[in-house]
């Protein structure tokens, strides 16, 4: 019975190849796996997609039809992120796509496209519109826009952050920024890596200085270092100190006019002028009130106004001489 049961066996495997070689392709189906949100591939799309790459598979022996190039035909569509093809009965070739799934929409430059899990790239069409959290800057393939999959992954996944961060800026890659929903300033939060710590220095940032020195003290706060974090003022003018100009300096009082009295070691201002043809120090005008004995000053009267002074005069006695 055994070797009847294996003989039997054999000529069923023997009967089923020589029928699928003469089945032909009698019908292509096609099932979109995630069509419930988003309707950028359809089923027409993946048949139009197979005829420009002139695959053939209708009317044609199952047995020349290699379905692992099919899928690999397919896959290389920026707008499918995963393709299985499988023959059913009656010759029926099923194609199952999977739509590709954007995680973040990325500006570079003139350029606009999506991004899966994978770090498949889409082009961004008119068409088409997915809500995803969007990146600006200029991605290498040594730099991906994958290195900031987990830390948008932990904020899409935390309520508070997602509603407070509107978009991501990476001018390098240490210097990687979020534009927070509060309008005034920019967080800088250095590299991908420790981003848990930072949002969690960036909230205690939030409830104890910003209340303080209000929203719009600041521009830009960076949590990029370990311990502590840095905030740029908003306000940077700075008090220019003014140059020396000595032609608008005080000028200096002349060293003859300044003279120390005869009793007193304090200096004391007095206008001298030299007698004509004497060395004589000039005498007090004012010669009925007393001299004051700690420190005398006076001004030297005009020759002409000296000589009438004299006339009249002339009775009183003459002054010391000073």
């Amino acid at each position: 019975m055994l070797i009847a049961l294996t003989a039997l066996m054999v000529v069923g495997i023997l009967w089923a190849r020589e029928k699928g070689r003469d089945e032909v392709c009698t019908e292509v189906t096609v099932e979109i796996a995630n069509d419930d949100s988003t309707h950028f591939v359809t089923p027409i799309g993946v048949i139009e997609e197979l005829e420009r790459k002139h695959i053939v598979v209708k009317g044609k022996p199952v047995w020349q039809i290699n379905v692992e190039d099919i899928e690999k035909q397919l896959s290389e569509s920026q707008y499918i992120e995963d393709v299985e093809c499988m023959f059913e009965n009656g010759g029926r070739l099923k194609i199952k796509v999977s739509q590709i799934v954007p995680v973040m929409r990325v500006f570079d430059g003139d350029q606009s496209y999506y991004v899966n899990k994978d770090g498949k790239r889409m082009t961004a069409v008119s068409t088409f519109h997915a809500d995803v959290p969007i990146v600006e800057g200029h991605f290498t393939p040594s730099y991906s826009p994958l290195r900031l999959l987990p830390m948008i992954k932990h904020v899409e996944q935390d309520s508070a952050l997602k509603a407070l961060v509107t978009m991501y800026y990476m001018r390098d890659s240490n210097n990687i920024f979020i534009v927070p929903s509060i309008h005034g300033h920019v967080v800088n939060m250095g590299n991908c890596d420790g981003y848990e710590g930072k949002f969690k220095k960036l909230q205690l940032f939030y409830n104890k200085v910003m209340p303080v020195k209000g929203w719009m003290h600041y521009d830009t706060i960076s949590v990029k270092w370990d311990h502590q974090v840095v905030a740029t003022k908003r306000d940077k003018t700075v008090e220019v100190e003014q140059e020396y100009d000595p032609e608008e300096d005080e000028q200096a009082d002349n060293i003859q006019t300044m003279q120390v009295g005869d009793n007193s070691r304090a200096p004391v201002n007095k206008m001298v002028k030299e007698s004509k043809g004497s060395g004589e120090q000039p005498k007090s005008a004012d010669k009925g009130k007393e001299t004051n004995k700690s420190s005398t000053s006076g001004t030297e009267k005009p020759p002409e106004k000296k000589k009438e002074e004299s006339k009249n005069n002339s009775g009183d006695k003459k002054q010391p001489k000073k």
